[in-house]
Order: structure tokens, then C-alpha cells, then sequence
């Protein structure tokens, strides 16, 4: 009556597969805060052309430090 165990996976592959996964996520939150930056950049330079302002880009300063 003694029943062969089935084959356990191994514990590597395992470990593999979570870190592959928690790897997954961490880039999904990393993409969502730069998508959440950028949306909430041009939401601002639109509201400030929608209010008549005509002086919403930003000025690029190509001296350093002056």
C-alpha cells in the first residue's frame, strides 16, 4: 500500500520562477511612475495653454551653473 510520491519540482526552478516574477512587478511599478510623470507633465503644460498663458515650456538653460 505504499504509493509512490509524485515528483516534486525542484526548488531551483522554483526559485527561478519567483524571482522572474517579482522581477515582473518591479518593472510594472517602475513603468507606472514614469507613465504617471510624464502624463502628469503634459496634463500641466496643458492646463496652462487651456488658462491663455502663451510662456508654458519650460526655458532650457544650455550655460551651466549661470
Amino acid at each position: 500500500m505504499n504509493e509512490p510520491e509524485p515528483p516534486r519540482p525542484q526548488s531551483d526552478h522554483l526559485r527561478r520562477k519567483a524571482l522572474l516574477g517579482l522581477l515582473l512587478v518591479v518593472l510594472l511599478i517602475v513603468g507606472g511612475l514614469l507613465l504617471t510623470r510624464v502624463l502628469h507633465n503634459s496634463a500641466q503644460l496643458q492646463d496652462c495653454v487651456m488658462s491663455g498663458r502663451s510662456n508654458c515650456a519650460p526655458i532650457e538653460s544650455t550655460t551651466p551653473g549661470y
